[in-house]
């Protein structure tokens, strides 16, 4: 596949979605209220693909690599940023599955090529190891995409006989065995519905539990199942960059939107009649445009390098998944910078409950607050890179 294209079949999901973005827009509102996408949105994109993007070709997916899977977030993201970043999840709880096993991947794709996976990675939870698996208990906040899973990804603690902690994992439980309580009462990316997921006693077998210690230095339990090369890339860093995509679309929505009404809004208290003639207005978007495309080619970049080192047989060493890291956070900080400084150019009035600008940009702003990709930890940690400081950046981020 060519680096600035992408499949005929990813190609089609991504205009499904150009499609649905009446849709998209329509209904966010709705969700916001409702605390969760609308059932025609979910549909929508099981209609369109979306959910078959990162699920292996021989279970009739598409098994899309980094550039791709961004392609689809951002696009969705244009449209509702709750949407897209559910669909980050589950895709990425998607491509976690594809490493698995096989005999877990025919659990959830066999009757199933639309299954839906939400992905929660602290292990905030117990487990008793007995004989086949392990029997699991826990509450696991931010289960964005729970509403509408049919499977979960949920951190449990990996222990050994004796009960001792032995390293972390993922166990993958169905959705009939989870309960979900009401918790999730957020400023933004209200939609998403990620409330928390409770279990209590249920059964993992081992065939369906992945740990993460060796995901991390690319030691995947399904390595070979799947012989695609989306399969291979480095584990976080390639969980974080699914996070990205919707910020893109986002911060793109947020620009069209402003300087789409710019000849029609003017500037209170000042001579200008219409914003689009104030040369501080006209600044403000080239600076907001510029930072968007910066992001936009900060995330392709590092899709291409993780798909490089992937096709290679190399699995990039721990300097390089900081830098990988660092630049993710950065282009996540372009695009807040350029949808907070397109809020205040668009003026008060973008403040309004039924304003379009101020839901993408309370659902950006809090998306921007995720662990996986905040600017601040990401560019401390490459900054100590850089300077030649790994053992400091590994206190910073020891699991990268």
């Amino acid at each position: 596949m060519s680096e600035s294209r992408l499949s005929p079949e990813i190609d089609t999901v991504v205009r499904n979605i150009e499609a649905l973005q009446p849709i998209l827009r329509e209904d966010g509102a709705k969700a916001e209220a409702g605390r969760q996408l609308t059932q025609r949105v979910v549909d929508g994109l099981r209609e369109a693909g979306a959910f078959r993007v990162s699920v292996p070709t021989r279970f009739g997916g598409y098994a899309a690599n980094s550039v791709e899977s961004t392609a689809v977030s951002r696009q969705i993201g244009y449209g509702d940023g709750a949407a897209a970043w559910i669909y980050g999840v589950v895709n990425s709880g998607s491509w976690v599955v594809g490493l698995l096993p096989l005999q877990a991947q025919q659990d959830v794709w066999a009757d199933n090529p639309d299954a839906v996976i939400s992905l929660v990675l602290p292990p905030t939870s117990t487990a008793e190891k007995v004989d086949g698996g392990y029997r699991v208990t826990g509450r696991w906040s931010y289960g964005t995409g729970s509403h509408h899973a049919d499977w979960s990804l949920l951190g449990m603690p990996l222990v050994d006989d004796r009960g001792e902690m032995v390293g972390a994992a993922m166990g993958l439980i169905p959705a009939a065995d989870l309960r979900i309580e009401d918790t999730w009462f957020v400023a933004g990316m209200k939609g998403t519905g990620s409330d928390t997921q409770v279990a209590t006693d249920v059964f993992v077998p081992d065939h369906r539990v992945f740990p993460l210690a060796e995901a991390v230095e690319g030691k995947y339990p399904g390595s070979g199942v799947n012989p695609e090369v989306s399969y291979k890339p480095a584990f976080v860093p390639a969980l974080a960059l699914q996070l990205v995509g919707p910020h893109l679309g986002m911060g793109r929505a947020v620009l069209d939107t402003v300087v789409g009404k710019a000849s029609t809004r003017g500037i209170a208290y000042s001579g200008y009649t219409r914003q689009a003639d104030s040369v501080g207005f006209q600044l403000t978007t080239a600076r907001a445009a510029l930072l968007l495309d910066t992001a936009e080619l900060v995330a392709r970049e590092i899709g291409q390098q993780l798909y490089s080192w992937a096709e290679a047989g190399e699995y990039p060493g721990f300097p390089e998944r900081v830098g990988v890291r660092g630049k993710i956070g950065y282009a996540v900080e372009c695009v807040t910078e350029a949808v907070g400084a397109l809020v205040l150019a668009h003026g008060s009035s973008g403040f309004a409950e039924s304003s379009l600008v101020q839901r993408f940009w309370r659902d950006q702003t809090t998306a921007a607050s995720h662990a996986h990709t905040l600017p601040a930890t990401g560019l401390d940690a490459y900054g100590k890179i850089l300077l030649g400081l790994e053992k400091e950046a590994r206190v910073v981020l020891p699991v990268i």
